[in-house]
Protein backbone atom coordinates (compact mmCIF):
# COMPACT_ATOMS: atom_id res chain seq x y z
CA UNK A 1 0.00 0.00 0.00
CA UNK A 2 1.42 3.61 -0.90
CA UNK A 3 1.33 6.22 1.58
CA UNK A 4 -1.16 8.64 1.01
CA UNK A 5 -0.80 12.42 1.37
CA UNK A 6 -3.90 14.64 2.09
CA UNK A 7 -5.04 17.70 1.63
CA UNK A 8 -7.80 19.19 3.99
CA UNK A 9 -10.20 21.62 3.50
CA UNK A 10 -12.84 23.29 5.72
CA UNK A 11 -16.55 23.30 4.28
CA UNK A 12 -19.94 23.82 6.01
CA UNK A 13 -22.97 21.80 5.23
CA UNK A 14 -26.59 22.74 6.04
CA UNK A 15 -30.11 21.11 5.67
CA UNK A 16 -33.57 21.20 7.17
CA UNK A 17 -33.81 17.60 8.02
CA UNK A 18 -30.99 16.92 10.46
CA UNK A 19 -27.40 17.11 10.96
CA UNK A 20 -26.58 13.73 9.16
CA UNK A 21 -28.33 15.14 6.07
CA UNK A 22 -26.14 18.22 6.54
CA UNK A 23 -23.22 16.11 6.00
CA UNK A 24 -24.60 13.99 3.34
CA UNK A 25 -24.87 17.27 1.36
CA UNK A 26 -21.33 19.19 1.95
CA UNK A 27 -19.80 15.23 1.27
CA UNK A 28 -21.84 15.53 -1.92
CA UNK A 29 -20.93 18.49 -3.00
CA UNK A 30 -17.58 18.06 -2.28
CA UNK A 31 -17.33 15.03 -4.63
CA UNK A 32 -18.91 16.93 -7.64
CA UNK A 33 -15.54 19.47 -7.33
CA UNK A 34 -12.83 17.80 -5.91
CA UNK A 35 -11.00 13.67 -6.62
CA UNK A 36 -9.81 11.01 -4.67
CA UNK A 37 -12.41 12.94 -1.37
CA UNK A 38 -11.51 9.86 1.23
CA UNK A 39 -12.79 10.91 5.12
CA UNK A 40 -14.14 13.78 6.86
CA UNK A 41 -14.35 15.19 10.73
CA UNK A 42 -17.50 16.91 12.33
CA UNK A 43 -15.92 19.80 14.35
CA UNK A 44 -18.68 22.07 14.73
CA UNK A 45 -23.06 21.22 14.86
CA UNK A 46 -25.31 23.50 15.33
CA UNK A 47 -28.79 24.98 14.39
CA UNK A 48 -31.49 27.00 14.45
CA UNK A 49 -34.97 27.40 17.00
CA UNK A 50 -38.31 28.38 15.25
CA UNK A 51 -41.25 28.05 17.81
CA UNK A 52 -39.12 26.02 20.22
CA UNK A 53 -37.84 23.49 18.19
CA UNK A 54 -34.89 22.68 15.27
CA UNK A 55 -35.59 24.43 12.18
CA UNK A 56 -32.45 24.57 10.31
CA UNK A 57 -28.94 22.34 10.76
CA UNK A 58 -25.49 23.23 10.18
CA UNK A 59 -22.31 21.33 10.64
CA UNK A 60 -18.27 22.39 10.10
CA UNK A 61 -16.48 19.61 8.62
CA UNK A 62 -12.80 19.14 8.01
CA UNK A 63 -12.50 17.27 4.39
CA UNK A 64 -9.67 15.14 3.49
CA UNK A 65 -8.80 14.34 -0.01
CA UNK A 66 -5.79 12.61 -1.51
CA UNK A 67 -3.12 14.39 -3.74
CA UNK A 68 -2.56 13.15 -7.10
CA UNK A 69 1.24 12.03 -8.04
CA UNK A 70 3.25 14.39 -10.04
CA UNK A 71 4.14 12.53 -13.54
CA UNK A 72 7.68 12.42 -11.66
CA UNK A 73 6.12 10.39 -9.04
CA UNK A 74 4.22 8.14 -10.99
CA UNK A 75 6.94 6.95 -13.14
CA UNK A 76 9.25 6.40 -9.85
CA UNK A 77 11.72 9.26 -10.44
CA UNK A 78 13.11 11.65 -7.59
Amino acid sequence: MADHVYRIIDMAGSSEVSHADAIENALARASTTLRHVRWFEVTQMRGDIQNGKPHYYQVTLKIAFTLEDTPDQASGVQ
